[in-house]
């Protein structure tokens, strides 16, 4: 959460910690309570008339959060899924370029409420924003290792870290950017405190971009503008017309579990886009009018790579394992989660994603959203050794743990 996002935030009426109540989930309907009081899904879309997915019965619950947050109960949809259930089949793409018609807000997917005025002056009042100064040596300490990217054919399935949420994703031949943040600094934090893992000039040329959704940190203006306007952008749905003000020709806004194909030399990319705990806002007036999640990428030979993008832990994560069997890896967010009564609901800490990544099903994780911008109170190496341990409890193979340094890369070994 950036400084930005806080300060526009502090900007809305004290009342902001119970939400209006045309943007509170609807009433039951007859038989449906007690589903409901479970707290697991979501009601359909209203744009797509189909339900954007479900937890099963013993999927975890957000814990709860104090009363500068509390978290909403979720809705349900009209069919629950029952453990173990077979997962609904995956949707046809949707057409490259497709214009859509969207709600004019999200709010109704959020699984907690936005932080109101009493948790801005809460977190000013404790000075928790930045870790503590004595242990700012740390960021010496940081693992930064740029190196060249591997070479790579039709087949091959290759990860670079460029840092934050910036991946380099070679898929089928294809070139795919995820969140791609180049600059020095992004608005209202300080500046990153490791380079670019791997410099612009040295990019191949870059074939899709992936966004989860439009906070500064993760959809960064004044990269997007060092591409070419017919590169591909795919978006959260809402995020289209934003792009195409930047004069963007090839973009295309998805809802969740909705999914698209690039063509490739060795054969189609799946990407589909699918839930995230976590929020949308950019400026004063446009908090959740676009959706926020992460992506799914099938390569031609099957292999699976999830990227979460930012969020908290939550239900999703079994159901994206449960419709999306056999995920390779998981590129997960350690970082920003300190303190945790704010910011639990939409930033996994390290254990967490350990958990998330289990939840999944995945074989390998991925580290990500540390490391490069300083958001939040936790030491910068906390997160590291963290997941390390988290890890390690769990007795997985030690080589599953992709903790990369900035700029490293790694490439994953077919089936």
């Amino acid at each position: 959460m950036t400084e930005q996002t806080e300060r526009s935030l502090a900007e809305q009426p004290p009342d902001t910690e119970r939400l209006p109540d045309t943007e509170r989930l609807p009433p039951a309907a007859p038989g449906e309570a007690a589903e409901r009081g479970g707290g697991a899904g979501h009601t359909p879309d209203p744009a797509t008339g189909q339900a954007p997915g479900q937890a099963t019965t013993d999927a975890p619950v957000l814990p709860r959060a104090t009363t500068d947050a509390p978290v909403l109960p979720q809705a349900t949809t009209d069919a629950p899924v029952l453990p173990h259930a077979t997962p609904p089949p995956l949707t046809a793409p949707r057409p490259l370029g497709e214009p859509r018609t969207w709600p004019r807000d999200f709010t109704h997917r959020l699984t907690a409420p936005l932080p109101g005025v009493r948790a801005l002056a809460r977190i000013a009042r404790e000075g928790k924003l930045r870790p503590p100064p004595e242990t700012l040596a740390e960021i010496q300490q940081l693992p930064f290792a740029p190196g060249p990217m591997p070479a790579v054919d039709t087949t091959t399935l290759a990860l670079t870290w460029a840092g934050h949420a910036s991946w380099i994703i070679r898929i089928g031949g294809l070139t795919v950017l995820t969140d791609p943040v180049w600059s020095r600094k992004i608005l209202g934090t300080p500046a990153r405190v490791t380079p670019v893992g791997v410099r612009w000039e040295d990019l191949p040329p870059v074939d899709a971009v992936v966004i989860s959704h439009n906070h500064y940190d993760h959809l960064d203006a004044p990269t997007l503008k060092r591409l070419p306007r017919h590169t591909p952008l795919l978006l959260p749905a809402g995020l289209a017309p934003w792009a195409r003000r930047r004069g963007f020709t090839r973009v295309t806004d998805l809802d969740w579990w909705e999914a698209v194909e690039l063509p490739a030399p060795g054969g189609p990319v799946r990407l589909d886009f699918v839930p995230a705990h976590h929020w949308s806002k950019r400026t004063l007036t446009d908090t959740c009018r676009s959706l926020w999640g992460g992506w799914l990428l099938t390569a031609p030979d099957g292999r699976r790579i999830h990227f979460a993008g930012d969020t908290g832990y939550g239900h999703w994560f079994e159901e994206i394992g449960r419709r999306y069997p056999g995920i390779d890896l998981a590129l997960l967010p350690i970082g920003a989660y300190d303190p945790r009564w704010m910011l639990r609901p939409v930033h996994t800490d390290p254990e967490e994603a350990v958990k998330a990544c289990q939840d999944l099903g995945a074989r390998a994780l991925a580290p990500m959203h540390w490391s490069t911008f300083l958001l939040s109170g936790e030491p910068p190496l906390e997160p590291l050794h963290r997941v390390r341990a988290a890890w390690a409890a769990t007795g997985r193979p030690r080589a599953d743990l992709w903790d990369l340094p900035v700029g490293a890369s790694r490439v994953l070994a077919a089936h």
